[in-house]
């Protein structure tokens, strides 16, 4: 059975500030069959483009790439905030609307040369996929694709990883 996922976003006005429109996730997450689905596509997306590992930022970037990454039967790296990952790491910084995040990964994470797929539930400006690619291809992976629920089409994060072959199940 097949639903449309659009009819599991929330939508919430002024948040987190006013003017805003928050698509919420959480009703897609909820519902097993929904997220079944959303899971199933980017793994048959991950599957056609012969992806070896999976890497998704902090924090739901881990909530997409890892049911992902379980179904492939591959590893998942998590991208993470200073200080959250405990051995060596690297670096990448991005951004944001009101001054800067930085990334990181563990040197270990990738091999060089492994095809990689960068997920996270949302693409918006592109700065935190930009800053996990860079990660990414800094360890010498290859990314090959990169894997959304939804595109905030508005605000135009395309254009920063328009080099990236990309899936979105929904825009909004």
């Amino acid at each position: 059975m097949s639903v449309n996922l659009r009819d599991y976003i929330a939508s919430v006005n002024d948040f987190p500030e006013k003017g805003v429109v928050y698509r919420d996730i959480s009703p897609l997450m909820a519902d097993g069959v929904a997220y079944a689905q959303a899971t199933d596509q980017i793994a048959a997306y991950a599957k056609d483009k012969g992806v070896e590992m999976i890497v998704g930022p902090e924090a739901r970037g881990f909530i997409v790439g890892c049911p992902v990454a379980y179904k492939l039967g591959i590893g998942f790296a998590p991208a993470r905030k200073k200080g959250k990952l405990p051995r060596p790491t690297i670096s990448a910084s991005y951004g944001l609307e009101y001054g800067r995040s930085t990334l990181y990964l563990h040197t270990d994470a990738i091999k060089p040369g492994q095809r990689v797929l960068v997920t996270d539930d949302l693409l918006a400006t592109g700065g935190t996929i930009a800053a996990t690619i860079k990660l990414v291809e800094d360890l010498g992976g290859i990314v090959v694709g990169t894997a959304f629920l939804i595109e905030l089409k508005d605000l135009k994060g395309r254009e920063k990883i328009k080099n990236y072959d990309m899936l979105a199940l929904m825009d909004f």
